[in-house]
């Protein structure tokens, strides 16, 4: 009878653990989360999938998908790569349709994030995690910038010697006035390309009395303008071209690990800081998963992520690492120069002003008179 009893009790604990099991794989609010935040992720779960507009390239995005989906069992992530501009024309034109849109859109392109934002076109959501961003990176619980990543140059370091990779934006005269760079260097075309044109405008405002001597400079070197980040890559590391301009850092610092010819350094003068902006869609579907989405990537296990697998260079001050705004801050100093999300973000987008710079840009270059 003891045995049989005995018996009976190892079944009953053991039909409880198998009852408590799902319960305990479930997904739990993060410490230091809303009391009801269980309710946003039963929602999410309910709506199945997020819809992702983005700029970062797939293969960079994958493990941040991958740990997402980790997390929120359920939840499938559609991941959309895009171009910056090409992602705003979408954007706007499923809108204006009526259709939908993605429920998150994240771009590198600010100007145009704001844009869409300060047009009406994103929800307010308070993350728990916004408290733990830059003041510069947070529009009014808006939008939220989610990287922090140096704009570069990007040099081929099997065929520069050291004094002919311009240290500064200053030293590009010195350097650029060697023939070898006839026809070599490359940089992003702003007419096309959103993250172009954003960061030739930051370059104005931050050397507001050098920036147009510098353009010609990259003219009379004749500078050729892609869209594509990989492709202008793909010229400096094959010699076709020399140098690039202007290249985002966190891909010019993924390159390098895999590809000898690569180097790249940021200007000692003054290096452009740029954040992915991201935002909900007022026309979003999965409203709930995407905020499930907007806090994971704010989150420490988001930004340990994005920092360690995606090396797109995390903002948070409290993720330690070589891809971070920590150490960057430390390497950089005083001459970070951080782009801060609100109104001053889409100034140059302003018709008038857009034209005149694309003019003047052009002049610069000799496409024009």
């Amino acid at each position: 009878m003891k045995q049989l009893s005995l018996s009976r009790t190892i079944l009953r604990l053991t039909l409880g653990l198998f009852i408590a099991m799902p319960l305990a794989l479930q997904a739990a609010p993060p410490t230091g989360y809303p009391a009801d935040y269980q309710k946003l992720i039963d929602a999410g779960k309910q709506e199945g999938k997020v819809v992702i507009y983005a700029t970062t390239d797939t293969k960079s995005a994958e493990p941040i998908v991958k740990d997402f989906e980790a997390l929120y069992p359920g939840i499938k992530v559609e991941y959309n790569d895009l171009n910056s501009t090409e992602l705003y024309n979408r954007f706007i034109g499923e809108a204006a349709s009526g259709g939908g849109t993605g429920d998150v859109t994240w771009s590198s392109s600010m100007d145009l994030q704001m844009k869409l934002v300060l047009d009406g076109n994103a929800v307010i959501y308070k993350s728990p995690e916004a408290k733990n961003l830059p003041s510069w990176a947070n529009w009014k619980d808006t939008a939220y910038g989610t990287t922090y990543e140096p704009i570069s140059i990007l040099y081929n370091k099997r065929l520069l010697k050291d004094d002919e990779i311009p240290k500064s934006h200053a030293d590009l005269a010195r350097v650029l006035a060697n023939p070898k760079f006839k026809g070599k260097i490359v940089s992003y075309d702003p007419e096309r390309s959103g993250v172009g044109f954003s960061y030739l405008t930051q370059d104005l405002k931050n050397n507001p009395n050098g920036f147009w001597d510098m353009a010609k400079v990259l003219g009379n070197a004749g500078v050729k303008v892609y869209t594509s980040t990989g492709a202008m890559m793909e010229k400096v590391s094959s010699g076709e071209a020399l140098l690039g301009y202007n290249i985002i850092g966190s891909y010019a610092f993924l390159k390098a690990k895999k590809d000898p010819s690569i180097g790249y350094l940021y200007p000692s003068d003054y290096t452009v800081v740029m954040s992915r902006v991201m935002f909900i869609s007022k026309h979003a579907k999965s409203p709930n998963a995407a905020k499930l989405w907007v806090d994971y990537i704010l989150s420490v296990r988001g930004q340990q992520i994005i920092s360690d697998k995606a090396d797109l260079f995390a903002i948070r001050s409290d993720i330690k690492g070589e891809t971070t705004m920590a150490n960057l801050s430390k390497l950089l100093g005083t001459g970070a120069k951080p782009i801060s999300i609100g109104q001053e973000t889409i100034e140059f987008l302003e018709p008038r002003k857009r034209l005149d710079f694309l003019k003047k840009w052009q002049q610069a270059l000799g496409t024009v008179k």
